[in-house]
């Protein structure tokens, strides 16, 4: 590692040639007005147009810059992690060619990880954050990608970004698989970090040059988000194993509301002698407020679980989540069975898992979203 550069900025490149120069311009403008000694690499997949060319020019011209040309195993992910492996500092950013992430908030990843962060992700979907210019069609597909990266990652609203900076510790000797365009998620899933901060910014489409988003994409990346998860089962750490575990706890916290309710309505039905609705409505209550309490003192226990004014808050946000789950589950066993004529069981069964997913998803993010 040569201690001489602060950081440095990774260009991955596929015939880009209406983008390099000016992209590197202005991040060899930003990193000298900042004060940071910054080496610019670009990693370019053997493109067909004139990048390559370009890059020499630019690599001839400024000391620190410098290209890497892949012939093999093509990819940006590919290209970003074979950036981590010929990088001279020890801290790394990760930036696309086409303007899309805006280099003046380089400065501010750098100071990011200097303030103790192990990574700095840049987010569209957090306040401040937005995306201009994109078709519905694509804006669906990122959502759709998020919420992917989301359920691996619910602390972090944009695991799917491409603008992100990271320190050499967490990459160095991770077990990275890199596949498609979803670098990062690979970094997080993988790598070696505790702490994470994460920067608004406006995404802007390419101004020049043509999107490289195709179907195989959509697989590769779904191969990744699954990867991740066996991996961290097999490893069980890392921030996806910590997710896991209260999934997993959180599954059994249902099971249990489903053993209350169950004996609940037997002995108020059989013993008590209510009529069976009555008692079938105290039973779920009941079972609502069991799974409220193990998930609160279990699942997603915190020290601020413990304020009283914010537990009646958790637990209304609780209910009402529950009764949401409810309406999906007969929603899902309604249109299945009745308009796609699957078995009704089977049709109850996936009701009860879409409403799982809803249950733990909303709660994770809403009722219990410090814990």
């Amino acid at each position: 590692m040569n201690t001489d550069y602060d950081l440095s900025v990774i260009i991955p490149t596929f015939n880009e040639e209406e983008n390099i120069a000016a992209i590197v311009e202005a991040v060899d403008d930003v990193l000298t007005a900042s004060g940071l000694r910054g080496e610019i690499l670009i990693v370019d997949d053997n493109s067909r147009d004139g990048t390559i060319g370009i890059a020499e020019g630019l690599a001839a011209r400024k000391t620190n810059v410098r290209l890497i040309v892949r012939m093999h195993d093509h990819g940006l992910s590919q290209s970003v992690v074979d950036g981590f492996s010929h990088a001279r500092s020890g801290i790394f950013q990760v930036i696309d060619a086409d303007f899309s992430h805006p280099p003046e908030l380089i400065p501010s990843f750098y100071e990011a990880i200097q303030r103790s962060n192990d990574v700095a992700i840049g987010s569209r979907y957090m306040k401040g954050g937005s995306i201009e210019a994109w078709p519905l069609k694509r804006r669906i597909i990122s959502l759709g990608a998020t919420a992917f990266g989301r359920a691996l990652f619910p602390d972090i609203t944009d695991p799917v970004s491409g603008f992100f900076a990271v320190r050499r510790s967490v990459v160095a000797d991770a077990p990275l698989k890199p596949r498609g365009y979803k670098i990062l998620m690979e970094v997080l899933g993988k790598g070696r970090w505790d702490s994470f901060v994460e920067i608004p910014f406006v995404f802007k489409d390419r101004e020049e040059g043509e999107s490289k988003l195709k179907p195989a994409t959509i697989l590769d990346y779904l191969k990744q988000c699954s990867d991740i998860a066996f991996f961290s089962l097999r490893h069980r750490n890392g921030a996806v194993w910590h997710e896991w575990k209260k999934i997993f706890s959180f599954g059994l916290v249902g099971i249990s509301g489903i053993l209350v309710n169950m004996g609940l309505l037997y002995l108020l039905t059989e013993y008590a002698g209510l009529y069976y609705l009555l008692s079938a409505l105290i039973a779920i209550e009941l079972s609502i407020m069991n799974n409220f309490f193990w998930n609160d003192v279990w699942t997603f226990k915190s020290p601020k679980n413990l304020r009283l004014e914010r537990k009646l808050h958790r637990f209304a946000s609780f209910q009402f989540v529950a009764i949401g789950g409810l309406l999906i589950n007969l929603t899902v066993l309604y249109v299945l069975t009745e308009i796609a004529g699957v078995y009704y069981l089977l049709a109850n069964l996936a009701g009860i898992l879409i409403a799982f997913a809803w249950n733990y998803m909303v709660n994770r993010h809403y009722t219990w979203k410090s814990a």
